[in-house]
């Protein structure tokens, strides 16, 4: 929400920015174009007046007086070195303090002035000023509203396009964002980016989920294939005479054998179908019954015992499932720490790879050479019924070298409030 409400304040603020630098450009262009126009009349206005005193003056009727003199006292500076050249020109200036325009022209080696009032002209334009002024904020203010209603509609559709992917990301591939697609008419389709980039999330999350679907199927087909020959396979070799072959075969059946009845898990927990059956379990106390299961050795340290909601049959399956993997692909020794509802469970071997550590546990790999070889399916089921129990599952290496994996344990109620 904060990157999505970012990009709508950077929308409208963008916007308004362009509104303002337009509107200032604009009003100045007004502003000088109306007061060329302005002090043009308002030159030209004492322009005829210094020509009527000038004509006068030539005929010997000029009199001073009134808004014309013989150099004034008041007369600009500028205007009085320009007459000197024998020039004429006009400016503004004061009178009495007031704004005047002034206009003088040589008369005998003297400056002839006349001036008329200026105020008026110079109200009009500080009106106009006020109401281009006025006009900008207002266009500024319209804009940034109407910017800030179309960022907020785009970082909206933007932030529940990227609400859909984290939910396909966290496994949910039912999601979808369904923004609606342009109308079946025979004109031109208007161009949506970002329907576009919702389509294809859509479309992507539809092509994964079928290609997965797909995996699970074949992953529970091959399985169930696999278990009706691999029992008579085994009732068999129970016929073979005894020695070093019917062990052999007994043994790489056994080893099968497992590895159907893993895929058949592994295939359940795909499905969805898996239901825990929750109830008070002392951590300490079960941690240990589950190593000592295993016939591994384990050093077991309960530094504080914690009651928690859990299946412990499922619970068996994880703790022995990562104490196998420790064992046939770590090095001794190996130590499981209970502290609260958090479980640690270490070897001292070469860790786990930076891929499972990043991605979790896949199917079929070990990830590793180094790790031993193996069909990869323990984790995945340790994975499984993790997410089953609602247990937090984490996967590091030690600094000290060896693999860490970690399970928080939810500890509550039961669902029928005991």
């Amino acid at each position: 929400m904060r990157m999505s409400s970012s990009l709508r304040w950077k929308i409208a603020m963008t916007t308004t920015a362009v509104c303002c630098a337009v509107a200032a450009a604009l009003g100045i262009l007004v502003h000088n174009v109306v007061a060329h126009q302005l002090l043009g009349e308002v030159r030209k206005d004492v322009d005829r007046e210094l020509d009527y005193a000038l004509s006068q003056y030539e005929y010997g009727t000029a009199h001073a007086g009134g808004s014309t003199a013989l150099d004034p006292p008041g007369l600009p500076d500028p205007l009085r070195r320009l007459v000197a050249r024998g020039l004429t020109g006009s400016m503004v200036g004061t009178q009495d303090g007031k704004p005047v325009m002034w206009a003088a022209g040589p008369a005998d080696g003297r400056a002839l002035a006349v001036w008329i009032p200026y105020g008026s002209t110079r109200d009009r334009l500080r009106e106009i000023d006020t109401a281009i002024l006025v006009s900008a904020v207002l266009a500024a203010g319209v804009v940034a509203l109407a910017g800030l209603f179309l960022a907020d509609r785009i970082s909206r559709r933007l932030s529940t396009t990227a609400a859909v992917a984290r939910r396909i990301s966290a496994g949910d591939l039912d999601a979808r964002v369904g923004f609606p697609s342009d109308g079946p008419g025979p004109g031109p389709r208007s161009r949506d980016e970002v329907r576009d980039v919702a389509h294809a999330l859509d479309s992507m999350a539809a092509s994964l989920q079928g290609r997965l679907e797909a995996e699970k199927r074949f992953t529970a087909d091959v399985a169930h294939e696999l278990r009706t020959p691999l029992t008579g396979s085994l009732a068999a070799a129970a016929l073979l005479p005894e020695g070093r072959p019917k062990e052999m075969i007994n043994d790489r059946l056994k080893a099968l054998h497992l590895l159907t009845e893993d895929l058949l898990e592994i295939s359940r927990l795909d499905s969805g179908v898996e239901r825990a059956d929750l109830a008070r379990v002392e951590l300490g106390r079960a941690v240990e019954r589950a190593v000592a299961s295993t016939r591994l050795i384990v050093s077991v340290r309960i530094e504080r015992d914690a009651v928690v909601l859990t299946d412990r049959r499922r619970l068996d399956r994880i703790l022995a499932n990562l104490l196998v993997n420790a064992d046939k692909h770590g090095q001794p020794p190996l130590e499981v720490n209970v502290t609260g509802p958090l479980v640690t469970v270490r070897d001292h071997g070469p860790g786990y790879p930076a891929e499972l550590i990043e991605r979790g546990p896949q199917r079929f790999r070990t990830g590793d050479p180094g790790r031993g070889r193996g069909h990869g399916l323990g984790l995945t089921i340790v994975a499984g019924q993790a997410a089953v129990l609602d247990i937090t599952l984490g996967f590091a290496n030690a600094p000290d070298g060896g693999a860490v994996t970690t399970l928080q344990l939810p500890v509550g109620r039961l669902p029928d409030g005991s």
